[in-house]
């Protein structure tokens, strides 16, 4: 174990929080390291991911608005609840 390093079994060290004030610790050769071993453990439990499809894009299922499609009123302004 490194030196100034220590474990600590006290759920307030557990929060997201502390998890990243941890992580922000670290020097950068530290992060990767750690984002090496996320990796390993990753493609040890499951050797397929690198195969897997990849997400798609949301086309269809998000609606874009500009200005010009609503007039002058804003959204919300007609009235409407």
């Amino acid at each position: 174990m490194r030196q100034g390093h220590s474990v600590s079994h006290s759920r307030q060290d557990e929060t997201p929080e502390a998890k990243a004030r941890w992580f922000r610790s670290l020097t950068m050769a530290d992060r990767m390291r750690v984002l090496c071993d996320v990796t390993d453990l990753a493609l040890s439990v499951n050797p397929a991911l690198p195969e897997m499809r990849r997400a798609e894009p949301a086309s269809g299922r998000i609606q874009v608005l500009r200005l010009s499609d609503i007039g002058e009123e804003g959204p919300g302004d007609s009235g409407e609840v």
